[in-house]
């Protein structure tokens, strides 16, 4: 496999605490990895890490083949980051953002680098728009437009479709994956577990611990997770309400998740669960389906599991 990012170890302390403690991670080439976890949980601070901006406290590895302790600098030439806030100038057309960038990384045929980029990203026809008068899903084109201006190995996205309406999402999508197929190499950290399906594989990181890794079936199945989804006759929020409440209290449910007009109830002792269910479908009151548990289901549950490092 020929690994884009490899390392291990990796760890980042600030004022005494841990907040990122000895992650291992491989990426190869062309591949599109999600990065999952609560916030707060050391996403951003390994991003950063990898491209360079950030030196661990320990930890060894190399990013695009240099060193990240020693070669930091190369890094940062070969890799696109993508911030979770926009971070163009606001006050600046879409193209004058794109050329201004363009001239900080010295890009060759600087002019004809920002056509290609506002072509790609659909921006042609908005390039004198000022940026700051652009919706969210625009704003985003502008800020990968302007990642993709000097021809990067790698992409690191940092929650970049937070706030971004779906039809806006799917766009991004359809780039992130085209840009995969040319042999770009992509590390997205998101909140959106539709989005986690889309890619290659996961990595779940909790209070700065790496949890789990592999595909979204593989992260299914190493939860342990067996799930119900649960019903009331007629749907009603206050029966199911309280329904929920009676559920996490029993041995054998480690999680309740509220999902529209039905519950979510998972346990990793799959004998104890269904003892809970034929006690509580006993009654005629409720509706008892098995499920494959979802990744939303396995978050919550990862997320419980987690020793919060601030404790």
């Amino acid at each position: 496999m020929d690994r884009v990012i490899d390392v291990r170890g990796l760890t980042k302390r600030f004022a005494g605490r841990t907040v990122v403690d000895a992650v291992s991670i491989a990426v190869a080439r062309g591949e599109i990895l999600g990065f999952l976890g609560p916030n707060g949980s050391g996403k951003t601070t390994t991003i950063r890490m990898l491209c360079g901006l950030l030196r661990p406290d320990a930890g060894e590895g190399t990013c695009l083949g240099f060193d990240i302790l020693h070669e930091a600098a190369r890094i940062k030439r070969e890799v696109g980051y993508m911030t979770q806030r926009f971070s163009l100038y606001e006050d600046l057309s879409i193209e004058e953002n794109l050329d201004f960038v363009a001239r900080v990384y010295a890009v060759p045929r600087r002019r004809e680098a920002v056509e290609a980029a506002l072509e790609r990203l659909g921006l042609a026809a908005r390039r004198r728009q000022l940026a700051g008068a652009l919706s969210g899903g625009w704003k985003q084109r502008v800020a990968l437009a302007s990642c993709l201006l000097h021809a990067p190995k790698l992409l690191l996205l940092d929650e970049p479709t937070a706030g971004v309406d779906p039809g806006a999402r799917r766009d991004f999508w359809a780039q992130i994956h085209a840009l995969a197929a040319e042999g770009m190499t992509v590390l997205v950290s998101t909140h959106y577990m539709d989005e986690a399906e889309r890619c290659h594989r996961l990595a779940y990181i909790a209070y700065g611990k790496l949890l789990v890794t592999g595909t979204a079936a593989d992260v299914i199945a190493h939860s342990g997770l067996s799930t119900y989804v649960v019903g009331v006759a007629g749907g009603d929020e206050r029966q199911l309400a309280a329904l929920a409440s009676a559920l996490a209290q029993e041995r054998g449910v480690t999680t309740v998740v509220p999902f529209g007009s039905t519950l979510h109830v998972s346990g990793t002792d799959a004998a104890a669960l269904d003892g809970v269910r034929d006690r509580y479908a006993a009654s005629g009151a409720q509706r008892w389906r098995r499920a494959e548990p979802s990744l939303d289901d396995v978050f919550v549950r990862l997320t419980q599991q987690a020793e919060d490092n601030y404790a």
